[in-house]
This record gives C-alpha cells, structure tokens and sequence, in this order.
C-alpha cells in the first residue's frame, strides 16, 4: 500500500479532530499546544540537518585524505644455524 494517511484525511475528518482537541484541550490550551508542537518541529528539523551536515562533512574530509600507506612488511630474524655436525 503506497498511500499515507493523510492522503485519506479529507476536510470533515480534520474538522472532526479539530473540534475533539478543542473538547479535550478547551480554547485557551491549543495555542500553547500548537507552540509546542511548532517548536518540536523546528528543534527536530534543526537536529536533523546537523546530522546531515555532520554526514557530509565526514564524507568530503574522507575524499579529501588519501588512504594510508601500507606498512612496510617485515621479515623475521633468521638465527644462526649451522647445518654442519659437530664432532
């Protein structure tokens, strides 16, 4: 199902829910809920594009810097054995 919700939400079902927030809130609550509401919002958007400017940034300094050089092998050291027997 590729429809959201809202795209079911004609105008009388927003009426409806209108007239419940005001039953339940009372008039003088809304605005101070609507506030809140408005400023999650804001603090959430806000908070997002910081995680996409954090996200960018680290893949633009990642471009920026060439991969590290791989180090340089290392051989063990070889003990002096003879191979010739001793009397």
């Amino acid at each position: 199902m590729t429809s959201s919700i809202f795209a079911l939400i004609g105008g009388a079902e927003v009426m409806w829910i209108a007239i419940v927030v005001l039953v339940l809130f009372g008039a003088k609550k809304v605005p101070e809920l609507m506030k809140g509401v408005g400023t999650g919002i804001k603090e959430f958007k806000k908070a997002s594009r910081d995680v996409q400017d954090e996200v960018q940034r680290a893949i633009d300094d990642s471009d920026r810097t060439p991969p590290p050089s791989p180090a340089p092998a290392v051989r063990p050291a070889q003990e002096n054995v003879s191979h010739s027997p001793k009397a």
